[in-house]
């Protein structure tokens, strides 16, 4: 998903320190009169990572003829990997190193840009209810310069009293995901029916985020609503999950990232000027109302035209930890 925002702020991804944190979402309006809007989540001036973790879209269920659905034209990436993680509804997938996917509920699809690529996401005609989540994750330095691939995975549900988990990147609950990562990721779907408590074996290097879909968790002593981001820093090897009502959340985790890193629009830089040279590489691609080929190429099969980058803040973009 593209970061369709006006004017995006230039965020500074490190992580911090400290106890539970609870953070609540802004909305996002991805672009036209009947916009569909995501719940922004993840970077906040707060915090800008969660291990790798650096963004996190929340969005619907959305009635698909009150929003019009997903329509996100093609758009570069570098740097990065995105996630996509649908709950309800499908999502058509095509990007430039020719890959044309369909997203489902239940099933990961993991697009890796490292130097660079373009994508689109649309959701099909016959889809009347859209909802899920779309994150990203940083790649660290020894492998975000690589060629882009994409993988896609639909793991088994584990199932306990009174829960139900998917694990789509790392290992939970005895399931491991078979997806490779540049750098120890954890993600997880847990579904948890009212009154469930689950005890879940943690690796104490990670820090970890409770995204709350849908009910009203307990973290400990600290509550987490619909919507909310909770965030656990490192130090623990148990988490426990109290579900106050029928629950489902997202959980992600992985080491603190420990590289400085600035993300500008859908671009994961480590300088100005880097970020300057990608923005530059994507607008000489869209030339003259063309569309030709580049660094980020040309999504197979695309009709739509693509997304030009914003203007840069009239301020350098620094890199901080």
């Amino acid at each position: 998903m593209s970061n369709l925002e006006d004017r995006p702020d230039e965020l500074v991804c490190a992580a911090a320190r400290g106890g539970v944190e609870v953070m609540t979402p802004r909305d996002v309006p991805l672009g036209g009169p009947r916009a569909m809007t995501v719940r922004r989540t993840l970077p906040q001036r707060e915090r800008s990572l969660i291990g790798a973790w650096c963004f996190l879209d929340h969005y619907g269920p959305d009635d698909v003829a009150d929003t019009g659905g997903m329509t996100v034209a093609p758009h570069p990436h570098t740097g990065l990997q995105t996630v996509s993680w649908l709950f309800t509804g499908e999502v058509e997938h095509r990007d430039s190193a020719g890959h044309h996917a369909v997203v489902r509920p239940g099933e990961l699809n993991l697009m890796t840009a490292g130097h660079g690529i373009s994508h689109s996401e649309v959701s099909p005609a016959s889809v009347r209810t859209l909802h899920g989540a779309q994150l990203w994750v940083a790649l660290p330095a020894d492998a975000r310069d690589g060629a882009p691939r994409f993988d896609h995975y639909a793991p088994p549900a584990v199932q306990g009293e009174g829960w139900t988990a998917r694990v789509f990147l790392g290992s939970l609950l005895g399931s491991t995901s078979p997806v490779p990562t540049a750098t120890p990721l954890l993600g997880a779907e847990l579904v948890l029916t009212a009154g469930t408590e689950v005890h879940l074996d943690v690796d104490a290097s990670y820090e970890h985020g409770v995204l709350v879909d849908t009910g009203v968790v307990s973290l400990g002593e600290v509550e987490v609503e619909e919507h909310e981001l909770a965030y656990l820093p490192p130090g623990s090897q148990r988490l426990s999950v109290d579900a106050h009502e029928d629950a489902r959340v997202l959980l992600l985790g992985g080491p603190p990232f420990g590289e400085p890193i600035v993300m500008w629009w859908n671009f994961v830089g480590r300088s100005h000027e880097e970020v300057v040279a990608f923005r530059e590489d994507w607008m000489a691609q869209l030339e003259a109302g063309a569309y030709a080929d580049g660094r980020f190429g040309v999504p197979t099969g695309n009709t739509l035209a693509p997304i030009p980058a914003p203007a840069l803040p009239n301020a350098r973009l620094r890199e901080r930890r």
